[in-house]
């Protein structure tokens, strides 16, 4: 409602005026997300600095139930009110619009992070049923239920023992099921994604691609713009270009690109797992970026059109990811290390144990999304010119959704 008065508001204002207006909606915007969110992380931190130095302070936390999907409408909001400040949107007079996009509910929860140029005109068009829109959202649904209930969840059976117990087993297992965390989070969120919009589409409504086969990634930067767009994209265009993006100095450059993934990792969650995780990516992306601008190393990075180098690549941007992913998954800092501190041990080297024929599975999956990549979706087969293989394929995926489900387990995403 805020939101809502003060963009209809920024309409008619000129002047100072609209940067009180702006200031009054970053402050109830951030404010009820730092309340619910940051508050506890930041007095507990604040406390511990003068532990440090000898001086105990007492303090008290808040009991506070987190509202299930808060960081992704909490960022809806604010994009619509930066766009109208901007001048980039119309602000609307029509309330039901607009409460309709703040609380549509696909992608209420856990995304994508729709903008208002998008989303909130398609509220005000009549919509009529289309065969052809609702078969490739029924697609999407299916292929978004085979990631989340046979992948992911399968995986977070196997991740869960493997991080509570990390220190009885060897390197080469947990290096095993540091790849489970990657196929479980990738499955669970782009499955996520891939029912809202499907179910988005069945109703009439088209909502932005959030994910786009990342782990064929070759670089960290290539990754980013292919691994939870909607986040990555709303950081570039609200944080990191108003920052100055990449023209100005080296020293602001490095500067503005970690202040983009500090903020994503706290985005994520109120932990300083989640803020190393983010330092992670910030620092190896900066290193990209340096080499690519080098004339003798940025070859390295530029297409050579030779499948072994691709497949080169694509190994150690998931290799680096698969590491950074130890840290997002761990409850402490403490604990991340000290599994990363086992994966590199001299057991790295051994033959892993448990379950080999799931991350062959995996990796099948993989190959998968390598034949799909030019692809819209996982399931989007409609260039197979035989009917009856098309059925084969839905009918195949199906059953393994019903047989092959692991144990329910809820989205990860819906903690942030």
């Amino acid at each position: 409602m805020i939101d809502f008065l003060v963009a209809r508001q920024l309409k008619s204002t000129l002047g100072n005026q609209r940067k009180v207006l702006f200031g009054v909606s970053l402050f109830f915007n951030l404010g009820v997300l730092f309340i619910f969110k940051y508050f506890n992380f930041f007095i507990e931190t604040f406390t511990e600095a003068f532990l440090l130095f000898g001086r105990p302070i007492s303090y008290s936390s808040l009991e506070l139930i987190l509202p299930v999907g808060i960081s992704f409408y909490t960022f809806q909001t604010l994009s619509y009110t930066i766009d109208v400040y901007r001048r980039r949107i119309d602000a609307t007079d029509d309330v039901v619009s607009f409460f309709a996009f703040v609380s549509f509910f696909p992608q209420l929860v856990a995304g994508p992070i729709e903008r208002a140029s998008n989303l909130l005109p398609q509220f005000r068009k009549t919509r009529v049923f289309n065969y052809h829109k609702s078969i490739d959202g029924l697609r999407l649904i299916l292929g978004g239920l085979f990631k989340k209930m046979v992948i992911a969840d399968n995986c977070a059976l196997i991740v869960n023992d493997l991080f509570e117990n990390y220190t009885e087993h060897s390197g080469s297992t947990l290096f095993c099921g540091a790849i489970f965390f990657g196929f479980q989070i990738y499955g669970d969120f782009s499955g996520y994604s891939d029912i809202a919009i499907g179910s988005a589409r069945l109703l009439g409504f088209d909502l932005m691609k959030n994910f786009s086969f990342p782990y064929l990634s070759k670089n960290l930067i290539e990754f980013w713009r292919r691994w939870h767009i909607s986040l990555s994209t709303w950081f570039r265009d609200y944080v990191y270009i108003p920052l100055g993006g990449n023209r100005v100095s080296n020293f602001r450059l490095i500067f503005n690109i970690l202040t983009v993934f500090l903020l994503s990792g706290l985005w994520h969650g109120a932990n300083l797992t989640f803020l190393f995780w983010g330092l992670i990516h910030g620092v190896v992306l900066i290193g990209t970026i340096f080499i690519n601008k080098n004339p003798k190393l940025g070859i390295f990075l530029k297409d050579q059109k030779s499948p072994v180098v691709d497949f080169l690549k694509i190994g150690i941007t998931f290799f680096i990811v698969t590491i950074a992913w130890v840290f997002f998954r761990a409850e402490t800092i403490t604990e991340a290390f000290g599994y990363i501190d086992r994966v590199f041990s001299l057991s790295f080297f051994s033959i892993p144990q448990g379950n080999k024929l799931f991350l062959i599975v995996l990796m099948g999956y993989l190959v998968i999304e390598w034949f799909q990549k030019k692809r819209e979706h996982l399931l989007d087969i409609r260039h197979i010119p035989l009917k009856p293989v098309r059925y084969l394929i839905y009918y195949g995926t199906m059953f393994l959704v019903f047989y092959y489900a692991g144990d329910l387990q809820t989205f990860i995403y819906f903690q942030f």
